[in-house]
């Protein structure tokens, strides 16, 4: 669509990089999307973390409570700050355990939580919000793969004090590689944006007070960020449909959406009742179908082998018995029901 249109816009402005009128246009097009007040274009969402616990004060010897089912750019960001990660595992969501949650908050002295949206679902956010204003603790949202995603018609990502999107090559929508931060808070957002240009002070020479970080996002990816926000709704739809196809295909267990919910379904992921998810990815690499296992949980991984966390199972039995399955929005439903049948047969 109108990707190329604009990335010509932005060779003919001779402003490439790091600023320009589209960078300006992508944050709004996000933040009037989600309904929030401010936003932050970044090189990626994990950087959109780093920033927001930064400017929260946690710093070393801090606890941060995070999702043990998730991807490592989720937690990577609390070892930056010199902070410890304390791993909660999943319920039937798939999502954070407010249980686990309340649990580890009572035996530690948390500061900040980021909760993990997984595959475009959204966690209980009500009840974790709840949790964390009664024990006056920091709520990061990580929203990479949930931009679309909503709870009573309030996006993901608007919730916390902080929430993050990612606009990396396999998301619902790709700037190739990108991440915007949002909150409420302007003055976070403000200081979110003068750390992530290496905190250059407002002078005509280089004046630094403090240190900051090389991650603004590029005017020619904003570019392409405009183009692809056009495009959410549409995107999201497909994914839905794709999903139900699955659904309509194979007779196992899918994660769920929690109720008064509706997720984007960036990727359709389930668990198998009675098949080995390894032998069928087996099958599936055989036919030049490409699919994966769902995340293998973070206390799991040897990085946080001495790491704490409150556990129940559920992330490490869904790993085990999990798959993520071909989801790009140019799939047809003859494709899925031949994905379908590949599965079957084993």
């Amino acid at each position: 669509k109108n990707e190329q249109k604009y990335i010509d816009e932005v060779f003919k402005s001779n402003y490439i990089a790091p600023v320009g009128k589209f960078i300006d246009r992508f944050e709004e097009s996000v933040k009037n999307y989600v309904k929030i007040d401010n936003s932050v274009a970044l090189i990626n969402a994990t950087s959109g973390i780093h920033l927001a616990l930064r400017i929260l004060g946690i710093k070393k010897g801090d606890k941060v409570a995070v999702s043990t089912f998730t991807f490592i750019g989720s937690v990577t960001p609390v070892l930056y700050q010199g902070a410890e990660p304390i791993f909660i595992d999943s319920d039937e969501s798939w999502n954070m355990s407010p249980k686990l949650l309340e649990k580890a908050i009572k035996e530690n002295n948390i500061k900040a939580v980021v909760v993990t949206h997984l595959y475009g679902q959204m966690a209980k956010i009500k009840e974790i919000k709840k949790i964390c204003k009664k024990n006056n603790i920091y709520l990061i949202e990580d929203s990479a793969e949930s931009l679309g995603a909503s709870y009573k018609n309030k996006q993901s990502g608007t919730f916390g004090d902080f929430g993050v999107y990612s606009f990396n090559g396999n998301k619902i929508l790709t700037t190739s590689g990108g991440g915007i931060l949002v909150s409420n808070n302007k003055k976070y957002i403000d200081e979110a944006r003068f750390l992530s240009t290496q905190a250059k002070e407002p002078y005509p020479w280089y004046e630094h007070t403090t240190y900051g970080y090389n991650y603004r996002m590029s005017n020619v990816l904003a570019a392409i960020g405009v183009a692809q926000m056009e495009l959410l709704s549409k995107r999201i739809k497909k994914k839905r449909k794709i999903f139900r196809w699955y659904q309509e295909f194979l007779d196992e267990k899918f994660m769920p959406e929690i109720e008064n919910s509706k997720g984007n379904r960036w990727l359709t992921t389930l668990t198998f009742k009675d098949k080995n998810p390894l032998k069928v990815m087996e099958a599936l690499r055989d036919n030049q179908i490409e699919s994966r296992p769902l995340w293998k949980p973070m206390h799991l991984q040897p990085l946080f082998k001495n790491s704490k966390n409150y556990l129940n199972g559920v992330s490490e039995e869904l790993f085990k018995k999990g798959l993520c399955l071909p989801s790009g929005t140019k799939l047809t439903k003859k494709q899925v029901k031949k994905i379908c049948e590949v599965i079957d047969a084993v």
